[in-house]
């Protein structure tokens, strides 16, 4: 099964990794520095090498307390109780912490939030919708909830980044979901969605990525065939209308909205990094010395229509909305419109 490679080859590979990095430290600086002068941007080979041993060491060092709370809990009778999964929720805020304020300085970017954010409205769940691109958009909107709002995030995430061992172990510890943007027959995903929206509480975020990937221009088009193959052809053309997002999957979105009717929506758009979608590219743009721009929107529960048809134009709607602002923003020399962070 694929979830033994993870635990029983990935995990103890990325242990091996990390004890090689740190044992052959000063080789691997050496090298590095040697390199730099070599290629372009300042000394980007050593800053590449300290994100990496940086995010191997708390992946590490995450894996081993894990265990060590499995153990603790009975091996693992009593991991689903509140105790534990406040203290798994606490693991996943040190680990945005240290890897985030670590990315942020050594590659220098900047981050911005612009509009009303989730604590304009303290009290009441949300559900968060964000945009998807480029490397790190949702570890830094986790990041924004936990350390800036105070929410314990429900996130649904693409089934891919389960292969992250630490990522993989710590999320299934909490509420959350790992599923395919194309699931297969009898797979319904729907109410897995909705199991894991029900129930909010005031400081609980339910974070979903409606897209369903990263947007590439690939991906923007088979999003548009897709429409077209379900009968949807005024949906299409909008999908078409629209050049920076992906066309949205509105079904895990209606399934939460039915599942916590209680809760207002936070829309979430960013801009930035929005051509750094490939390793490659990450490595051509090292150090970034970036601004990244978030803008939230947040729409009060009575705004939103009741009808299914009807909260799809909806989605559809708002989709446009980030789209259009997406381009207008895209520039990143735009005067600072929104709180530093």
């Amino acid at each position: 099964m694929i979830w033994v490679v993870r635990r029983f080859v990935v995990a103890p590979v990325v242990i091996l990794v990390t004890a090689l990095l740190w044992v052959l430290l000063p080789l691997w600086l050496i090298g590095a520095a040697a390199l730099s002068p070599l290629l372009p941007g300042r000394w980007r080979a050593l800053r590449l090498l300290w994100v990496v041993i940086v995010y191997l060491t708390c992946e590490t060092l995450l894996l081993a307390v894990m265990l060590g709370l499995w153990i603790s809990s009975g091996f693992g009778w009593r991991l689903r109780r509140p105790y534990f999964e406040g203290i798994h929720y606490d693991l996943a805020q040190g680990l945005t912490w240290v890897v985030f304020r670590e990315a942020k300085r050594v590659l220098r970017l900047t981050i911005e939030t612009d509009g009303p954010t989730p604590d304009a409205h303290p009290g009441r769940p949300i559900l968060v919708c964000c945009r998807h691109a480029g490397p790190g958009d949702s570890f830094t909107l986790i990041y924004a909830l936990m350390h800036w709002y105070a929410r314990e995030p429900r996130v649904v995430l693409k089934d891919t980044i389960a292969w992250d061992p630490a990522i993989d172990v710590l999320l299934r510890r909490i509420p959350a979901r790992f599923i395919s943007p194309n699931p297969g027959r009898g797979e319904d995903l729907e109410s897995q969605i909705a199991a894991l929206a029900t129930g909010l509480d005031a400081n609980d975020a339910f974070v979903i990525f409606p897209e369903g990937g990263n947007f590439t221009p690939a991906r923007r088009e088979r999003a548009i065939a897709r429409l077209r193959r379900l009968g949807m052809e005024r949906m299409a053309q909008r999908a078409e209308a629209m050049t920076n997002v992906l066309a949205p999957r509105p079904g895990g979105l209606l399934a939460a909205l039915d599942a916590a009717p209680d809760a207002d929506v936070v829309l979430v758009a960013h801009t930035g990094l929005d051509h750094v979608l490939t390793v490659g590219d990450v490595w051509r743009e090292l150090p970034m010395d970036k601004r990244i721009v978030m803008r939230w929107w947040q729409v009060p529960r009575a705004e939103i229509p009741d009808s299914r048809e009807e909260r799809i134009d909806w989605l559809f709607g708002w989709w446009e909305r980030i789209d259009v602002w997406i381009a207008e923003n895209r520039s990143g020399d735009l005067p600072p419109t929104g709180s530093r962070r």
